[in-house]
């Protein structure tokens, strides 16, 4: 099944404007176009932490977070500026501490000014360089991306059938829309993906909306649609890499991994790049979200009383698992996954300069 080209809502689902930030609250789409709007550097980081924009809508938000708290402290004195800048990244970073885009993010733009050559400038100085290096910042994303995604299209043959978990964003967007430009066909499965159910709403309605008919199924049925043959790969997204190739993403990809082996699929899985500050699965915090969460969907309780929820919100699946981890710089093998470090980048994509590992 062939796609139509269009580029959906959830590509651009953060937008700075005038007067804030205005966030496309995944909560409730595809069902309610509902825009959350931010006016202050606090209002964004309580939308992030509220998973109000989720994936890699949060790195966008965090950016543009920045700017509104350069705006807040444009008036500050030389020194005070500064100090406010960085405040603000923490703040930003504290939110959700296991995927790494927000850290990435908040380093890059404030070594370009408040830790770096403007480290004394007057917040009105400031303000224009957070901007400049927050849209920089966006922009080099945005490319590596699109590296990404035809990195990982080299991988999909013509008539795959994909299997996805959770909501893989714009990792998945660039992928569909680099295989369509090579005119390979493609079938996607679903996972649901509880207690949010991205997968039954962000990841199925933006296929739906570039033109694609998956087909959905729970969490649960992942073995039985892989043995049944509905799919034949598996391709997810992730929230860290660490540098010994163990993957990090949505409660429930250790799950994909396991029956994608057990049933001969390969697994493949898309990340920016492997995080240089996580040499293994020890250096990276899992966070835990309040167990009743899993006690409702879509704001319903569906659990009984007196019933106790737990919610690890990512899992850890081993490098054995992986077959390859797509970067923008190209396919690894888990267990070299740090040989991106010394493989050519694509031109114009070095959002995260600042960051980056050896080789560089």
């Amino acid at each position: 099944m062939g796609g139509n080209g269009t580029t959906p809502i959830l590509a651009d689902s953060v937008r700075l404007t005038g007067d804030g930030v205005d966030i496309l609250d995944r909560r409730v789409y595809p069902f309610e176009r509902r825009w959350v709007h931010c006016a202050t550097l606090e209002e964004v980081a309580v939308a992030i932490e509220r998973m109000v924009t989720q994936s890699h809508g949060p790195l966008f938000a965090a950016t543009a977070g920045l700017v509104l708290a350069a705006r807040e402290a444009r008036h500050a004195p030389p020194g005070e500026a500064a100090g406010r800048l960085r405040a603000s990244g923490r703040r930003l970073v504290a939110t959700r501490p296991t995927n790494h885009h927000i850290r990435d993010a908040v380093t890059a733009v404030l070594a370009a000014t408040a830790d770096g050559p403007l480290s004394g400038a007057s917040g009105e100085e400031l303000l224009g360089a957070v901007a400049e290096a927050a849209a920089a910042y966006d922009a080099g994303y945005r490319e590596g991306v699109a590296s990404l995604g035809r990195h990982a299209a080299d991988l999909l043959d013509d008539g795959a059938r994909v299997l996805t978990h959770c909501w893989g964003d714009a990792f998945l967007i660039a992928a569909v829309q680099a295989a369509e430009r090579m005119g390979k066909r493609l079938e996607f499965v679903c996972t649901e993906t509880r207690p949010y159910l991205q997968g039954a709403r962000l990841t199925t309605a933006t296929l739906v909306e570039m033109g694609y008919e998956p087909t959905l199924i729970t969490d649960g049925m992942v073995p039985s649609a892989l043995a049944d043959g509905l799919a034949d790969v598996a391709m997810t997204a992730s929230d860290r890499v660490t540098m010994d190739g163990h993957v990090v993403n949505k409660v429930g990809t250790l799950a994909v991994a396991l029956a994608a082996r057990a049933f001969g699929a390969p697994m493949y899985v898309l990340a920016h790049a492997p995080d240089p500050l996580s040499p293994g699965i020890a250096d990276v915090e899992i966070e835990h979200r309040d167990g009743e969460e899993v006690l409702h969907v879509l704001g319903t309780r569906t659990a009984a009383h007196g019933v106790r929820g737990y919610y690890p919100a990512f899992d850890a699946t081993p490098p054995h698992l992986v077959t390859r981890i797509v970067t923008e710089r190209g396919a690894f093998e888990p267990s070299r996954v740090a040989d991106h470090f010394s493989a050519p980048h694509p031109a114009g994509a070095d959002p995260g300069a600042a960051l980056e590992g050896p080789g560089r």
